[in-house]
C-alpha cells in the first residue's frame, strides 16, 4: 500500500483529508510524521499509551502529556472538577449566562431580525463568561481573555512556533496574576475551582519529603491544567457554537428538537453535529518501540498525529459520515478523543453547548445570513465566520 504524502496547507480539515483517506488510512508529512486518518487505526494508537506517548510537547502539558502512573493519579484527582455533581451546580449558573448574553445580542431587534458571527459574537463571549464564572475569575477579565482568544487563534493558524510561545506565555501570566492573591490569602481565598486545585493533594510520593504518599500540586502543574482547561476551551467553545449555529440555521427541524426535547437528545445531536464537521482536529502521539500500523512499520520515536477531523467522516465506520443519524453513530464518535487521554472536560463542554444553544432558541429563529461565511483552513477546523441571522420569538 502506497503512503499518501499530507500537506493540508490551504485547505479546510475535511477537504484536505476526504480524499486521501479513500487512498489509505494512513498518509504522511513532508517532514515524515505519520498522519493517521483512519478511526479503526486511530482507536489503535489512543487506545494503546504504552507504544504511542502523549509526551510529545516542549512545554509541560498536564495531564494529557503526561503517561502512565503519573497520568492516571492526576486525572483521578482531576476528573471530579468535571463530575455530576459539580455539573448540576453549574447548569443554573451557565443558563443565566446564557440568558444574559442573548438577551444584550436581541435587545431592541425587531421581527427583521439581527446578523451576527457565530463564532465572536456568540461563542467565543459566552466561552469567556462560562470559563471565567465557573472558575471564579472576575469579570473584568473578559476584554483581555477575548483579545487572547484572537492573537492565539492567529498564532496557531501561522504556524510559527515562537508566535505561539509568546501567546501562552501571556496565558500563564493571566493565570500565575490570579492564583497569587489565592495564594496569599491562604484560607481565606474564595471558594471555587481555583483555590480548590490550589489545595488538591495528588496520591504520589512527593520527593521533597522522603516516605511521603502524596504531595501537593506544584505552581507549574496548577498553571498547566488551567491553560488546558480555559486557554483551549475557550477556542473551541468559539469553533463549536460556529458549526452548530451555521447546521441549525440550515435544519430548522433540528433547532425545534434541541429547543424542546430532552437535554439528552440535545446531546446527541450536538455531539453528531459535531461528528460531521469536528473542529477538534488533531492530538499528537510518539512511538516508544517499533510498531505496525496498518501494515505500515512505525519506528521507535516516530512522531503519529492522529487526525480526529478524518477518523469521524471514516467511511468503514460510517456509511455515509454527512447523513445525520445520531443514534447509529454515537458509539464511533470520536469528537472527545478515546483512551486513557479522552477528553476530561467532555461533560463541561456538552453543559456549555447544550445551555447556549437551548437558551438561544428559546428566545430566537436562527436563519441563514445573506452575507457568506468562511471556513477555518488547517490546523484549525470549523467556521473562521459563521454569519447567521436571529429573529427573536414573539
Amino acid at each position: 500500500m502506497s503512503i499518501p504524502t499530507f500537506d493540508p496547507t490551504g485547505l479546510e480539515p475535511r477537504s484536505a483529508t476526504d480524499d486521501l483517506r479513500a487512498e489509505s488510512p494512513l498518509a504522511r508529512t513532508p517532514d515524515g510524521t505519520w498522519v493517521v486518518l483512519g478511526h479503526e487505526e486511530a482507536l489503535a494508537v489512543v487506545e494503546d499509551a504504552e507504544r504511542f506517548s502523549s509526551a510529545v510537547s516542549r512545554f509541560l502539558q498536564v495531564p494529557g502529556g503526561l503517561d502512565g502512573a503519573e497520568h492516571a493519579a492526576l486525572r483521578a484527582a482531576t476528573d471530579p472538577f468535571f463530575g455530576p455533581a459539580e455539573m448540576d451546580r453549574l447548569a443554573p449558573v451557565l443558563r443565566g449566562v446564557a440568558a444574559g448574553l442573548v438577551e444584550e445580542l436581541l435587545d431592541g431587534v425587531d421581527e427583521r431580525g439581527t446578523e451576527i458571527d457565530a463564532v465572536a459574537a456568540l461563542g467565543a463571549v459566552f466561552a469567556v463568561r462560562a470559563q471565567t464564572t465557573w472558575l471564579g475569575w472576575p469579570a473584568e477579565l473578559e476584554p483581555e481573555l477575548l483579545q487572547w482568544m484572537s492573537e492565539n487563534h492567529e498564532a496557531s493558524r501561522s504556524g510559527d512556533l515562537s508566535r505561539t510561545r509568546e501567546v501562552a506565555e501571556r496565558f500563564d501570566e493571566i493565570i500565575r496574576s490570579l492564583l497569587a492573591p489565592r495564594i496569599a490569602a491562604g484560607q481565606d481565598a474564595p471558594a471555587d475551582p481555583t483555590t480548590a486545585l490550589l489545595r488538591l493533594r495528588l496520591p504520589l510520593p512527593d520527593p521533597d519529603v522522603p516516605g511521603s504518599e502524596e504531595r501537593s500540586l506544584r505552581e507549574e502543574e496548577i498553571v498547566s491544567i488551567l491553560r488546558n482547561w480555559t486557554g483551549g476551551d475557550l477556542g473551541s467553545i468559539a469553533l463549536c457554537t460556529g458549526v452548530l449555529l451555521a447546521a441549525v440555521a440550515r435544519a430548522p427541524e433540528l433547532a425545534e428538537r434541541l429547543r424542546d426535547g430532552s437535554e439528552q437528545e440535545a446531546a446527541a445531536i450536538v455531539d453528531e453535529l459535531l461528528r460531521i464537521d469536528d473542529p477538534f482536529v488533531s492530538n499528537r502521539r510518539v512511538a516508544t518501540c517499533p510498531v505496525t500500523l496498518a501494515g505500515q512499520a512505525l519506528e521507535e520515536g516516530d512522531r503519529v498525529m492522529v487526525h480526529w477531523t478524518s477518523a469521524n467522516r471514516d467511511e468503514r465506520a460510517f456509511r455515509s459520515p454527512d447523513a445525520f443519524d445520531p443514534a447509529a453513530n454515537s458509539t464511533r464518535n470520536l469528537v472527545y478523543g478515546a483512551g486513557p487521554h479522552v477528553c476530561p472536560g467532555r461533560p463541561l463542554a456538552t453543559l456549555e453547548l447544550v445551555t447556549l444553544l437551548r437558551v438561544l432558541l428559546s428566545a430566537a429563529q436562527v436563519r441563514p445570513a445573506g452575507t457568506p461565511g468562511e471556513r477555518e483552513v488547517a490546523p484549525v477546523g470549523g467556521w473562521a465566520h459563521a454569519p447567521v441571522v436571529l429573529v427573536p420569538r414573539r
